[in-house]
């Protein structure tokens, strides 16, 4: 019985979703999918529930307020972490995804009553993941973008010995750079070419929020000034070497434990194999005694 009612409540809810969709003139799913593809710089499929999401998200976002501060930050923060969409979207987008899986909590009041707040902090939890995966995106790509620097700023301090043209030296450096620094490097090129050289690096540093990249840009504008900054690089380019030491040091301490066991299990094997040896030499000496 119960799980008539079960399936009853399933066809009845899905039966009123296409009744609302025909009503509201959602679009298709062709349609839906397209305008997710456009949001998501990845190439990647969009799933179908994916784009039920964003289709709810984008109706939704209508009915969302945020004060003027929030709303810049967040427009943002999902610019430069590469998420096509508005911060209302982006908003409306975890409260859908959350919400969707709170819905799991009806039929679990008639199954299962005890999986109800389960199914409550779920989605909580999916709430605040989503809310923050515009600047987790972020935070990896600045990491990355990070990581590059200071082979730059180690390219710039020799090249600045034979050339000023900064325009020049970023192109040349882009085609070693990472995915993501080769990314940001085209737009500020394209800004550069189109506006003000100080005022597209500065747009530059505004977007990834970078402490390493404000000193990069701060040496360039000197550059692009006059002054003589190869000085200044070679002291960048020193500190940045002791940055990216520091770095893999970092990444060196966290070793899973697994890969530790069995570098122990190979220290004990090779003692082990020092110690047969010894043993088998003494006991060559003792029997050549006897």
């Amino acid at each position: 019985m119960e799980g008539l009612l079960f399936l009853f409540g399933l066809f009845l809810a899905l039966g009123l979703f296409f009744l609302t969709a025909s009503v509201l003139k959602l679009p298709t799913m062709g349609a839906a999918k397209a305008m997710l593809g456009t949001v998501k710089q990845e190439r990647k499929a969009a799933k179908t529930l994916e784009t039920y999401f964003m289709i709810l998200a984008v109706r939704l976002s209508g009915f969302i307020r945020m004060d003027a501060y929030k709303r810049s930050r967040m427009q943002n923060v999902l610019k430069a972490s590469g998420m096509n969409m508005t911060p209302e979207v982006y908003q409306a987008y975890a409260l859908v995804k959350s919400g969707a899986v709170l819905l799991g909590a009806i039929p679990c009041m008639f199954l299962f009553p005890l999986l109800v707040p389960v199914v409550v902090v779920l989605a909580l939890l999916l709430y605040f993941k989503e809310n923050q995966k515009a600047d987790e995106t972020l935070k990896a790509k600045r990491e990355e973008i990070e990581g590059d620097l200071p082979r730059m700023v180690a390219t710039m301090e020799q090249e600045l010995k034979a050339s000023r043209n900064v325009i020049g030296m970023l192109e040349r450096f882009k085609g070693n750079a990472g995915p993501a620094l080769t990314g940001e490097l085209d737009i500020l090129l394209a800004d550069m070419r189109s506006s003000n050289y100080e005022a597209a690096l500065t747009r530059f540093e505004a977007r990834l929020n970078s402490p390493m990249l404000s000193d990069v840009v701060r040496g360039l504008i000197g550059v692009l000034r006059g002054d003589d900054s190869t000085v200044y690089f070679q002291m960048l380019a020193h500190d940045f070497k002791q940055i990216e030491l520091q770095r893999l040091k970092a990444q060196a301490q966290k070793i899973p434990p697994k890969i530790r066991v069995f570098s122990f299990v190979m220290l004990v094997c090779f003692l082990l194999t020092y110690l047969a040896i010894i043993c088998y030499v003494a006991l060559e000496s003792l029997g050549g005694m006897f």
